[in-house]
């Protein structure tokens, strides 16, 4: 009798929220075994890196992945901050299909931007949390190598195919993904800016989803994780689909249930997962611990496409 009363009088002190903590960490421990030693790219962007507080989780989180055995590659953008950079230094931007031309100065500009503060903050916060992090651009050790974007739009008028001036926008043409293994083996978790050198030198501004998905590619990721700033991909009826084969998403976009910005992120998730990626994830940034959600839980959180 006095046992059982010790043992009531122990288990009310058990708060729920430990409860909560330890059964989650039961429900992980199986997904963490299973991606130990496995390499995932993630492209860090949209309102979680505007966010301070975010930003911070973020960095928690990926420590978390590395301490578990995950060899996590981090992948930034930084469009909105390049833009207010652009607006106080009164250069004006011109946008094509969504893509900023980019001039000299402009490219100049973006990466100051992206290689510098950006780059820099996010290396930061990673340590803070206790990981070893080492930022760099495309440039460095000519990890990507790219070209000039190629773009074409019909004339309204004539309905001839014209080809765009973007500028020093650019594509990935070649990973050279021999520095990442080396920063792998040193425990040590990259920082990428989406910046790449061009065959004559020329530095090329590039989408940060186009540079994860390459880079994913690349290394045969086992996940290419797109932090973005919607829930995952939705169907017809505005619902969230958590799971769905390339050839769904092909068909999301042919029949125009993809629209705007979730195209590209489709285009980068197919083309990752048909060249050596395993999986590919559209998750909701500003979501707090999205990634852990998403990878460690059963249910998910945004959109898996394999």
């Amino acid at each position: 009798m006095a046992v059982n009363e010790e043992k009531k009088k122990f288990e009310s002190k058990i708060k729920p929220e430990w409860l909560k903590i330890a059964n989650t960490l039961g429900e992980a421990l199986p997904y963490m075994r299973k991606f130990a030693g496995e390499t995932f790219v993630i492209k860090f962007g949209g309102n979680a890196m505007g966010s301070p507080e975010l930003a911070k989780k973020f960095a928690n989180d990926v420590v978390i992945l590395k301490q578990c055995g995950i060899n996590p590659i981090i992948v930034h953008g930084g469009g909105p901050q390049i833009s207010a950079m652009l607006e106080k230094l009164k250069i004006q931007s011109q946008f094509i299909q969504g893509l900023r031309v980019t001039d000299a100065e402009s490219v100049a500009i973006a990466e100051m931007v992206l290689s510098g503060s950006i780059n820099k903050e996010i290396v930061s916060n990673i340590n803070a949390a206790g990981g070893l992090a080492v930022g760099m651009s495309g440039k460095d050790g000519s990890l990507i190598n790219a070209r000039k974007i190629r773009r074409t739009m019909k004339d309204p008028d004539s309905n001839i195919e014209k080809i765009l001036d973007l500028g020093f926008v650019g594509e990935p043409v070649k990973i050279n993904p021999e520095v990442l293994v080396s920063f792998e083996e040193s425990n040590i978790i990259p920082v990428i800016a989406p910046i790449g050198i061009g065959e004559n030198g020329e530095t090329f501004n590039i989408n940060a989803d186009t540079a994860a998905g390459a880079i994913a590619s690349a290394i045969a990721a086992s996940k290419l994780i797109l932090l973005t700033d919607v829930p995952g991909v939705m169907n017809d009826d505005g619902e969230l689909i958590n799971k769905m084969a390339i050839k769904d998403a092909r068909k999301m976009i042919t029949d125009r249930v993809a629209t705007g910005g979730m195209i590209p992120k489709l285009e980068t998730c197919i083309s990752a997962v048909e060249h050596n990626v395993e999986a590919a994830h559209i998750l909701d940034g500003r979501i707090p611990h999205v990634v852990l959600l998403e990878i460690f839980t059963e249910h998910g959180t945004g959109t898996m496409i394999y």
